[in-house]
């Protein structure tokens, strides 16, 4: 196992160097599958393809300020929605994309 050179602080994300690469924590890289305690923003960022979901839903909170601490399980309770039901549409809809890359 590589051995960690030095640790450095950017904003509040600490940033390891590992062997001369760059290895950031998995909430800037993206995750495989949509789960609830992700942010809003974060899910957003990473999958534009689930703003439509987002709006289907009620829900237009990703350009607002509350998306940056807000996970998707508290949006949905705040919108008096099943946040399981929410999390399975925002996967579908990631897959989809995953799937029409794929037939290319």
């Amino acid at each position: 196992m590589a051995q960690i050179k030095k640790t450095k602080m950017i904003g509040n994300i600490e940033r390891s160097h590992h062997a001369g690469k760059s290895h950031f924590p998995s909430i800037i890289q993206p995750k495989e599958s949509i789960s609830g305690d992700m942010t809003i923003s974060e899910v957003v960022t990473h999958y534009p393809e689930t703003m439509p979901v987002f709006m289907q839903h009620g829900m237009t909170c990703f350009g607002c300020p509350m998306a940056l601490m807000e996970t998707v399980a508290q949006g949905a309770e705040a919108h008096g929605m099943d946040a399981e039901d929410l999390v399975e549409a925002l996967n579908k809809a990631i897959k989809k994309k995953k799937k029409i890359k794929v037939i290319k």
